[in-house]
């Protein structure tokens, strides 16, 4: 079994990426908005924040009360897009019960949707042609990469359809020559479709979801879950300790697929600021 260090990985590429901020002189902006008072929220802005600061991404952040309008968001947005000083906008999930997701999507400009999120973008990466790939989705085809893992003719099950992990990583998986089964709430018997699985990617938030007897010997496991046990302790979707006896290579939850999805972001805002600045052209 080999371990996925998401962690050592993500350190490897935010160093690569402050080599670049320093050897091209340039001076992205990250613009986070959140709502509300979720601890969760709260926790991973000071992560965003402590990341930008190390490879030297401006950083600023927007936060709003629990009952503000879905107007008055969208108007904030639309502000920020017509600022040519930030590069980068993502609004942190959750957002209050009264604003829709799809309508905080669409308002972000295409070429500040570091999330990629926007339709504009969903689109490319349907296309095969992505600029704006979703951080985590995006995060874990790095490890993949870095781990020589190749997923041609594989074939990768997915849990959980979101838009945030499941409906894109299906996309990347696509890309990548898989064959792919996304798994959700109303799948039947998930046992029987994960022991087909050459790859497992779970994202249901649901802990130990995934057990020892629903994997074959040999199957990459890959845990995106948030999960806190029955002592509080942060933990994935995957039943760790009894799955990597079986398992080829496996992420641990923490440590795996977090970090990934910060590196990540951090990689995207970087990308925004080189379009915006003609460095790289897509059109």
């Amino acid at each position: 079994m080999t371990l996925i260090d998401g962690k050592q990985l993500a350190k490897k590429i935010r160093k690569s990426l402050k080599e670049k901020v320093d050897r091209e002189q340039i001076k992205p902006k990250l613009v986070v908005i959140w709502c509300g008072n979720n601890e969760a929220s709260r926790v991973y802005d000071r992560i965003k924040s402590k990341a930008c600061e190390e490879v030297g991404v401006k950083f600023e952040e927007y936060h709003f009360g629990e009952n503000i309008s879905e107007t008055e968001l969208i108007d904030f947005i639309y502000k920020l897009n017509n600022e040519e000083s930030i590069n980068g906008i993502l609004v942190q999930y959750p957002i209050p019960k009264q604003i829709s997701l799809q309508k905080i999507a669409n308002a972000i400009d295409k070429n500040k949707d570091v999330d990629g999120f926007n339709p504009y973008n969903i689109g490319l990466l349907d296309s095969n042609c992505p600029v704006f790939t979703p951080c985590t989705p995006l995060g874990i085809m790095k490890m993949f990469e870095e781990y020589k893992i190749d997923l041609t003719g594989k074939k990768v099950v997915i849990i959980g359809r979101s838009n945030v992990v499941g409906k894109p990583m299906a996309e990347c998986m696509l890309n990548a020559n898989a064959t792919v089964t996304i798994c959700h709430s109303k799948t039947k018997n998930l046992k029987e479709e994960l022991l087909k699985a050459d790859v497992i990617i779970s994202s249901a938030g649901k802990r130990n979801i995934v057990t020892a007897d629903m994997v074959r010997e040999g199957t990459v496991v890959i845990d995106v879950g948030t999960n806190r046990d029955e002592n509080g302790k942060l933990c994935g979707d995957v039943d760790f300790e009894n799955v990597k006896k079986k398992a080829s290579y496996i992420t641990p939850n923490p440590g795996g697929v977090g970090p990934m999805t910060v590196a990540m972001l951090l990689n995207n805002v970087i990308k925004a600021y080189e379009i915006q600045n003609g460095i790289i052209n897509y059109d």
